[in-house]
């Protein structure tokens, strides 16, 4: 495959498409790229020399299960972006399977820059770091402010019971990559199930709220959130969990992780607590729940990686050191429950 025809998009049949349901948006012969990151769904830029697009598709060679994932996104994103919160601009859905070998999207390109390590986040200076941290809190008491029955979200998720779904919904996903003894893992899970907080009133969740999965614009401003494959009706407090976890600095070699918390004038978990809390309203007095959730959601996902390494079916550099990682989350899970 050339650069400009990456696999799993094929531009002629998309340009097609667009010509069809879109006449006139494009004006050029199209070319390609794989955009790299992002869980697990394929995003590609996509341009005709004088506009960018974006298209989001299911891996290659997906279950059909997966392909719901791409409506989900399509309709979350086109229910927010009428409201303050910044995301893309959708501009077609696609569900026929004939033009790319499964179900994708596309939306406008939005530029801007998502910072993943500390070294990125350094070069904004302290100032300009602490700002931006503090916007994202702020973005995400937007996000939660959003009535899902005004927008359109009504059934979007089953907020009932969410919490307990969560942790057998992870604690399955741990079972299903054990290989080795993992101390600690099994009290943290059981510790999580002991002492399980009443939710507040459910709203529209990311999912994997976190600095990389925004973009951030020249003057600082989150110009859209990304990667919506995890958003539900839920309880907003998973979201501050997550980011408070990754506001934890952690000083870690070649992380697969997040490690923007450790750039001078990052803003303690604490202060990002605290705004969460003034802005929204919202009791977070059972923040170190959701942390400690998040510090074992991650090292399942971490497991689960290291556990795809010993079979010898991922693919580049830096695996290895993944499953040293593992226990150091599952410590931070038990310590931050443990202290609150």
């Amino acid at each position: 495959m050339s650069p400009d025809h990456p696999p799993g998009l094929d531009l002629d049949r998309l340009r097609g498409l667009l010509d069809r349901e879109r006449p006139g948006l494009v004006n050029g012969p199209l070319s390609g790229r794989l955009i790299e990151g992002g869980r697990s769904n394929l995003t590609y830029a996509v341009g005709d020399g004088t506009a960018q697009w974006v298209v989001r598709r299911p891996p290659l060679g997906h279950v059909l299960a997966t392909a719901h994932d791409m409506k989900r996104e399509h309709r979350v994103i086109s229910a927010l972006h009428p409201t303050a919160v910044p995301v893309p601009r959708p501009l077609l859905l696609c569900e026929d399977e004939e033009v790319l070998g499964a179900p994708f999207y596309v939306m406008e390109f939005v530029e801007g820059t998502p910072y993943r390590t500390a070294e990125q986040l350094s070069a904004l200076g302290p100032q300009r770091t602490r700002d931006a941290v503090l916007n994202l809190v702020d973005t995400l008491v937007e996000l939660h402010a959003v009535d899902p029955a005004e927008v359109g979200l009504t059934g979007f998720g089953r907020p009932e019971g969410f919490l307990d779904r969560q942790l057998r919904r992870w604690g399955k996903q741990l079972d299903a990559s054990r290989n080795r003894e993992l101390a600690g893992i099994d009290e943290l899970h059981s510790a999580l199930g002991r002492s399980l907080p009443g939710s507040p009133a459910p709203t529209v969740i990311h999912g994997d709220y976190r600095l990389d999965n925004v973009l951030l614009g020249e003057d600082d401003s989150i110009r859209a959130i990304l990667d919506w494959e995890m958003s539900t009706l839920g309880d907003p407090l998973t979201d501050l969990g997550l980011l408070v976890m990754y506001s934890e600095p952690l000083e870690l070699a070649d992380s697969p992780v997040s490690t923007t918390a450790t750039a001078p004038g990052h803003p303690s978990p604490a202060e990002l607590i605290e705004r969460y809390a003034a802005r929204s309203g919202r009791d977070v007095s059972a923040v170190s729940w959701y942390t400690a959730f998040a510090w074992f959601k991650l090292a399942v996902i971490l497991e689960g990686i290291h556990y795809r390494y010993t079979l010898g079916q991922t693919v580049g550099r830096g695996f290895e050191r993944i499953g040293d990682l593992v226990p150091v989350f599952i410590e931070h899970g038990l310590t931050t429950l443990q202290e609150g």
